[in-house]
């Protein structure tokens, strides 16, 4: 078979930032290290999957596969040996024992064997299987045959994977990585099964998704680029017509749901979002916005433009229809319900922006580290802004198992947070806290950041706090807490870093033991508001027997919102509050 035209047409298109592509690929020869085929980085983790806790440098295999890929596509023959050394080793890396309970994937560092993770990560097989199989459709005439022979059966290794874990559609990201390496694949290699799962499961996908408007992993930052990139990946790949419609028709959706929450003044992606790992747009995402727009729209200067190597060969393009949209400011009112996760928790995705700031929430979500459940921007000097985030803290880190309700207009939002009894501590699903922690430290955070290091001033006093943000007043109220013997609750203003937090320490001391399942009560309810005076609105709460509720008094009628006071599970806690 030959490489599709349609992607020798998008390296083509692509060709105009191929200096940053390779200048991105001449900072990655330095790692390159020979005795082992591999990339030496320095370690991070995202604290969960791999069981390595400190090293100085690692040597992780996706990495390996991207600097491969880029190698051959750079067009430099001299590099050709050292890209098949890359992958001749990446595919002795693999789990190649169809009776393995890890057939198919790949451990994250070479130092870390699979057995030794915890546990392994599966998406491993679609991102190692995603890289492979472009090298083998552009390069695979030129490797050596027992190379190419062994790629392809790595390929087919990691599409068993994929089918056996069978990801649904919540999945965002995974959900179409997995597709794409699967039709694909199942094209390339003439493989019935694996061509007939995967256009099955793109279907699958489309459909949940056409079903809601949006994708589960709603408006985030991260996923919805790599969503776009896998997208356009089979866009590029695939000649099945039924294929190539379902994901035109899903790339014109996502790409107008970023634009839309684009904050044109701000250079700031607005809120809420599903998936975030940082709360400020990095260089990196603006320049793929500016990438995709064609270098139309002034996102970032050239001089701090970064091109990752995913995104070459892919005929990234925004449709220009949307360019205004991250041009022109103006008043935004975006109400999106959200498609059912798991345990069938239905919510709604609120935003609101005008020239001068953004503010978004969700109905109701976990306060896991990469949720921004409640996120606002608001100008600051003349190019800065500041962000704000509500958070909550168990030791100075997000607890996965607070459980936020909220409602929102415009600039005001009335907001719960209540405590699952089945939920995790730092991560959803690979460290439950099961309602029952050990802590010297929790509360409730309303975080403040300047982009510009810029002055934040804040006060606080027993009922409320207030942060004056160049001219914009934030002010958030307590309007009930209760948590069985924990108490009296403050408000405290940390300053650290240029970070302020105002924080509403629920438990400060000694390190105990709190369990959820013994308690009673342990809720909390608050207002917040953006406005040029900082006056809060006029607040009403009602108490009964098993759920608390407020009513905030707005110049268009009430915001209102009514919690459960005891701790329960996930499903208890979020189906108490259905979307009508």
């Amino acid at each position: 078979m030959k490489v599709s035209q349609k992607a020798e047409e998008a390296s083509r298109v692509d060709g105009k930032w191929k200096e940053y592509y390779l200048h991105t690929l001449e900072a990655m020869h330095k790692d390159y290290n020979p005795d082992n085929h591999l990339l030496r980085r320095p370690f991070t983790s995202p604290g969960y999957h791999t069981a390595i806790k400190a090293a100085d440098f690692v040597h992780p295999t996706r990495e390996a596969l991207d600097y491969a890929l880029a190698l051959l596509d750079s067009g430099d023959v001299s590099f050709k040996i050292r890209a098949f050394d890359i992958i001749r080793t990446m595919v002795s890396l693999q789990d190649q024992d169809p009776a393995s309970a890890t057939f198919g994937i790949w451990s994250w560092f070479w130092e870390e064997p699979l057995a030794q993770m915890a546990p392994p990560d599966w998406n491993w097989a679609d991102f190692c299987g995603k890289k492979l199989l472009i090298m083998l459709i552009k390069f695979g005439h030129e490797m050596p045959e027992d190379l190419r022979r062994q790629t392809e059966q790595a390929i087919r290794n990691s599409c068993e994977a994929i089918i056996k874990r069978n990801v649904g559609p919540q999945y965002t990201n995974i959900a179409i990585m997995g597709a794409f390496v699967t039709l694909v694949a199942g094209e390339w290699l003439k493989d019935a099964n694996f061509l007939t799962y995967g256009l099955n499961r793109l279907e699958k996908f489309f459909n949940y998704t056409k079903q809601y408007g949006a994708f589960l992993e709603y408006n985030s930052p991260t996923y919805s680029i790599v969503s776009i990139v896998e997208l356009s990946g089979i866009d590029c790949y695939t000649s099945i017509p039924k294929a190539l419609k379902m994901t035109e028709e899903l790339l014109d959706m996502t790409w107008a749901m970023v634009a839309e929450h684009f904050h044109p003044v701000l250079k700031q992606w607005s809120g809420p979002h599903s998936r975030s790992y940082d709360t400020f747009l990095t260089a990196a995402k603006l320049s793929f916005l500016q990438m995709a727009c064609d270098n139309a729209v002034p996102f970032i200067a050239m001089a701090d433009f970064e091109y990752e190597l995913e995104w070459y060969g892919k005929g990234i393009r925004c449709p220009e229809r949307y360019w205004k949209l991250f041009q022109e400011p103006g008043v935004r009112e975006l109400i999106q319900p959200q498609p059912p996760s798991g345990d069938n928790h239905h919510r709604i995705a609120y935003t609101f922006m005008n020239p001068d700031l953004s503010i978004g929430s969700f109905s109701s979500g976990i306060m896991w580290n990469q949720s921004r459940n409640l996120i606002g921007y608001v100008k600051s000097g003349k190019t800065g802004s500041v962000y704000v985030q509500l958070r909550v803290l168990k030791d100075g880190y997000d607890y996965c198992s607070a459980a936020y309700h909220g409602q929102q207009q415009e600039t005001n939002v009335l907001f719960g947070i209540q405590f699952l009894t089945d939920g995790g501590d730092t991560h959803p699903n690979l460290d439950l806290a099961n309602g029952r922690i050990t802590t010297s430290d929790l509360r409730i955070r309303v975080e403040i950041r300047s982009s510009d290091d810029s002055f934040v001033r804040a006060q606080s006093t027993e009922n409320s706090a207030q942060v004056d943000l160049d001219g914009l007043m934030l002010s958030i109220s307590n309007l009930y807490g209760e948590m069985d013997d924990k108490g009296p609750f403050r408000w405290e203003i940390t300053n650290e870093a240029g970070l302020i937090g105002l924080d509403y320490v629920l438990y400060c001391g000694e390190r105990q033991e709190i369990d959820f399942h013994r308690m009673a009560q342990a809720s909390f309810l608050f207002s917040l508001v953006l406005s040029a005076t900082g006056e809060l609105p006029e607040a009403a709460v009602h108490t009964m027997q098993q759920r608390i509720s407020a009513d905030l008094v707005l110049p268009d009628g009430l915001l209102s919102l009514t919690i459960g006071k005891k701790p329960d599970t996930r499903a208890v806690i979020f189906q108490s509050n259905p979307l009508e």
